[in-house]
């Protein structure tokens, strides 16, 4: 049964091969709000592309030419702050790839107002999305170290956008001071609770976790992979 559905989804994927070249559009949304310091920033642009540059997200990332991901790369913060760092870049060679790293590990800190307008992200990550709305997949990949406290609720953006048409994960971000001690562990089950109920949404959707931006890198690559997954045929 498992096998014939598994089938059946291969079948329509590849009807699709003859309308659209792109398997998935991934849409990175990177926190930069008043809450994220300096050195947090370096910490996610890096590990971003420290991700980006593992040896199986690059396996994967490249493992299908004839259907490549497309990527792009964007920061929010305040309801009038998102800013897209990568353009939609169709990764389809190893050289392209590299010249994304390049750009992200290149990019220094704009100015931005201090809030959380999670709501909007998602409602620009949406909208950034849909320009790619011809490839198989279409997903979502936000990062954030807390609430929401400006703009839309984030569920009630949900509510209006969550079509089908759009996947949207979560790479929660912690406290990473050791001083706290199992206090970090509690701050990042009720943050992550809080995305899971709040901002995810779509087939299999899920909140990867980072217990702070050291964290980042490590959290960012598991995630890229599971998102990763499933659309990647070697044989056909």
């Amino acid at each position: 049964m498992i096998r014939a559905a598994a089938l059946a989804v291969l079948l329509v994927m590849l009807a699709t091969v003859g309308r659209a070249n792109c398997r998935q559009a991934l849409a990175l949304a990177l926190d930069v709000s008043g809450s994220v310091d300096a050195r947090e920033y370096r910490l996610q642009i890096g590990g971003v592309a420290t991700a980006l540059d593992a040896p199986q997200v690059r396996e994967k990332l490249l493992a299908m030419p004839s259907a490549p991901v497309r990527l792009m790369v964007f920061e929010w913060s305040g309801p009038g702050d998102q800013a897209v760092l990568v353009p939609w870049t169709i990764i389809d060679s190893a050289t392209t790839l590299d010249e994304v790293i390049a750009l992200l590990r290149a990019t220094t800190r704009r100015d931005a107002t201090p809030g959380t307008a999670l709501g909007v992200a998602m409602k620009e990550g949406q909208r950034q999305l849909l320009l790619q709305r011809e490839c198989w997949k279409l997903t979502l990949d936000i990062s954030g170290d807390g609430k929401s406290n400006l703009g839309p609720r984030p569920r009630d953006v949900r509510e209006r956008i969550d079509d089908g048409s759009v996947t949207i994960n979560a790479l929660v971000i912690g406290v990473d001071d050791p001083n706290n001690g199992d206090i970090r562990q509690a701050e990042i089950g009720e943050l992550s609770s809080y995305f899971q109920a709040e901002v995810i949404m779509g087939p299999n959707a899920f909140v990867q976790t980072a217990i702070g931006f050291s964290d980042y890198a490590r959290a960012m690559t598991e995630k890229l992979i599971r998102e990763l997954d499933g659309l990647v045929f070697s044989r056909l």
